[in-house]
């Protein structure tokens, strides 16, 4: 097998994401489900929402490429596939990504509907509400999959918010065939409930054909894809089935199961929760960057929890503080 020319290449929504403040009552108006994300359809509905919300700011997000711009941030060797419109929003993203020096090639889409954007509610006790209209990124075709960066990263990294649309479930299926072929890593996150009750089948499946090396899940996803109440017993029959299976459970720390051993390390220490957005996805970044690094299992752990805890110490998805030297005072 060829040496890897990236650590891990990343597959998802290419998004632009709007945070705003907003009290419980502005969420019950608008009807939304506290805490979880929902998709906006219509180019329409995304702009009246907007228009409602508060003052807000912008940064360049989505769940995979969170991930993958807090691992290029550890050090880690990166590219990402997501699809933009050839518009301001989509200029936006694609310099931002490319700042942190990660490989993006993917071409732009002409016409519409625009580049995706996720507009996101902080209520004052951090739980963030997320309303997402995809746009241009629902419609990442197989032919954009750029298959030799693919082949040439030691794992592959796939959200599960982009399984939902048809053309970009499909270009996933072949990546996975492509990392596979090249003896590389699978991993996957199940990013939501919502996208487990859609696609539940197709999640299963993946595990039993042993599709995935390293499968990501918070307390609520795992529950939800064993459709069980009890989550140790829902870890166990999943950790049965993939080689690598990390849950997070939020003030309680993370849990990894890996050859039938398990492991658990505490929430790292936060002064106060501001915004939860980015929690999961940068907790992945952490442990990923650990694994590529060679680091065991619990130090993994451990470099997940700090980067989380880092990102909801702020508002906004993407790390402000030195993530190096955080993990290296972190595992001192």
């Amino acid at each position: 097998m060829a040496a890897a020319e990236y650590d891990v290449v990343a597959i998802g929504n290419a998004i632009v994401d709007v945070i705003s403040k907003a009290d419980d009552a502005f969420i019950a108006r608008e009807g939304l489900n506290k805490g979880s994300m929902q998709l906006l359809f219509s180019t329409g509905e995304a702009e009246a929402l907007y228009e409602r919300m508060g003052p807000g700011i912008e940064a360049s997000g989505g769940s995979a490429a969170n991930t993958i711009a807090g691992i290029a941030a550890l050090g880690g060797r990166c590219g990402f596939i997501g699809q933009v419109a050839d518009d301001q929003l989509g200029a936006v993203f694609a310099h931002d990504i490319r700042a942190h020096g990660i490989a993006f090639n993917t071409a732009v889409r002409a016409g519409d509907p625009p580049t995706a954007r996720c507009l996101i509610l902080v209520t004052p006790d951090g739980q963030r509400t997320m309303n997402t209209f995809l746009g241009a990124s629902q419609f990442l075709p197989e032919s954009a999959i750029d298959l030799a960066m693919i082949a040439a990263g030691e794992i592959l990294y796939l959200e599960g918010y982009l399984w939902d649309p048809e053309e970009p479930r499909a270009a996933m299926r072949r990546a996975i065939s492509v990392a596979r072929g090249a003896g590389r890593k699978v991993a996957f996150t199940l990013s939501d409930t919502f996208c487990i009750s859609r696609h539940r089948g197709d999640f299963v499946d993946l595990i039993a054909r042993g599709d995935i090396d390293i499968l990501f899940a918070n307390e609520a996803e795992i529950l939800s894809l064993m459709e069980t109440e009890d989550c140790d017993a829902a870890i166990a029959r999943v950790a049965a089935q993939v080689p690598l299976l990390v849950v997070t459970r939020s003030e309680k720390g993370a849990i990894a199961v890996k050859d039938g051993a398990r492991h658990e390390v505490p929430a790292a220490p936060v002064d106060a929760v501001v915004d939860t957005t980015g929690a999961g996805d940068l907790f992945a970044a952490g442990f990923l960057a650990g694994q590529a690094q060679g680091r065991g299992i619990v130090d993994s752990l451990r470099m997940g929890a700090l980067c989380a805890a880092e990102v909801i110490s702020h508002y906004g998805a993407r790390p402000e503080a030195d993530l190096k030297a955080l993990v290296a005072n972190g595992l001192a």
